[in-house]
């Protein structure tokens, strides 16, 4: 559903021919299927292209820098979701290079920006530990300084993309027993360093992720980002993007609702239910297909956080009823399966629903934090 419309200039709808060719080319039926079976949100063969005729420099520059306009910006991200690119490791990447750029030293940054720009360097997350869960505040991958290097030992959970990538951003305790954020420190970390153990693990819905163990990884101090015992600063910002605090677009091309990614394939699955139902959506089945699209609108619609909780919920309430709707077999494979797998996770990535629902609540709506604290009464029997 379409409430406005944006005039394309003559340069914009050479861009937007462009940018179709160019996915038409290459992300093929074959390669989605490929993705889809291994699970991986990554091609990188359609990546190296990407960086080869031109694409990923511009997405990462600000225009003022030589990158995309913001129209630019809004028609390449509208086609990539139609075309369904998976584009998990390169968002990632987008993310932690911002911060790479303000914080890194300059010969680190300008040693790696252009393999960032041609496909051929990748950056994974490194912040989740296994009994860490949301707070990555309590992280216990230890990193010691030994002269000008240091001596890291550690594991982390969830490491997405790792397998594909050529350096972590690590979340690393430097002053054990110091003040809450003020003992971590940063580091970008090449993962073909000795002492690395990068493991697969595979998640509900097919996808995988990595458990990644450090044992006594030697790594020099140009590779720190930021400060010593400065790290929550450094990790402030891509925390904020993956977590949706941002300024309102002053455009207004940006996506309403943070996920929105997520939600567009959501609305693509339900078109594509409504489709194989063309013939009997009269009665019971058209109307819990009217609600499911009414749903999806307003999910997509809702701004910012609120909109990441809103379409989180939403697809784990409808990817049910859209396998109901196609009966049987469903279950058999196919899109409506895929977004029954994958529901659940969605509202776990970056944070769990209820973790959005507290920041909303004490971010946005100033109600104060929660206390989980035993009050000391004992429960009747």
């Amino acid at each position: 559903m379409d409430f406005c419309t944006v005039e394309l200039g003559p340069n914009e709808e050479r861009f937007l021919d462009r940018a179709r060719e160019f996915l038409g080319r290459q992300v093929t039926p074959e390669r989605i299927e490929h993705a889809r079976i291994a699970g991986e949100g990554f091609l990188e063969d359609v990546h190296l292209a990407m960086g080869a005729e031109g694409w990923l420099e511009p997405e990462a520059k600000k225009a003022v820098d030589g990158g995309f306009t913001p129209l630019q910006r809004r028609i390449w991200a509208l086609e990539c979701r139609r075309a369904r690119v998976p584009l998990q490791t390169w968002g990632a990447t987008m993310m932690i290079l911002a911060a790479v750029q303000r914080f890194g030293q300059p010969e680190l940054v300008d040693a790696i920006l252009p393999s960032v720009y041609n496909g051929t360097v990748r950056f994974a997350m490194g912040y989740t530990e296994p009994e860490g869960g949301s707070d990555i505040a309590t992280c216990k991958t230890r990193a010691v300084l030994a002269g000008d290097r240091w001596i890291i030992n550690g594991q982390k959970m969830f490491t997405t993309g790792a397998q594909h990538c050529q350096y972590v951003f690590l979340l690393t305790n430097s002053a054990p027993g110091g003040a809450r954020h003020r003992d971590l420190t940063m580091f970008l970390v090449p993962l073909d360093t000795p002492g690395i153990e990068i493991q697969g693990l595979r998640t509900v819905d097919g996808e995988r992720t990595n458990i990644t163990f450090y044992s006594d990884v030697v790594v020099p101090d140009r590779y720190r980002i930021g400060e010593v015992n400065d790290g929550w600063t450094v990790l402030s910002g891509p925390l904020a993007a993956e977590h949706g605090a941002r300024s309102p677009d002053r455009h207004g091309l940006a996506d309403i609702a943070i996920m929105s990614a997520a939600g567009t394939e959501m609305a693509v699955i339900a078109d594509s239910v409504s489709s194989e139902l063309a013939d009997c959506t009269g009665g019971s089945a058209g109307y819990r297909l009217g609600r499911a699209h009414a749903r999806i609108e307003a999910a997509l619609s809702t701004p910012g956080i609120f909109g990441r909780v809103a379409i989180a919920q939403t697809m784990r309430d409808l990817a049910p009823e859209l396998m109901d709707l196609m009966g049987p077999t469903a279950a058999l494979g196919g899109d409506a399966e895929h977004l029954y797998r994958v529901a659940p996770l969605i509202g776990i990535y970056g944070g769990t629903i209820d973790v959005f629902r507290n920041m909303i609540a004490t971010h946005v709506l100033g109600l104060g934090r929660p206390s989980y604290a035993r009050t000391g009464k004992k429960e009747s029997t």
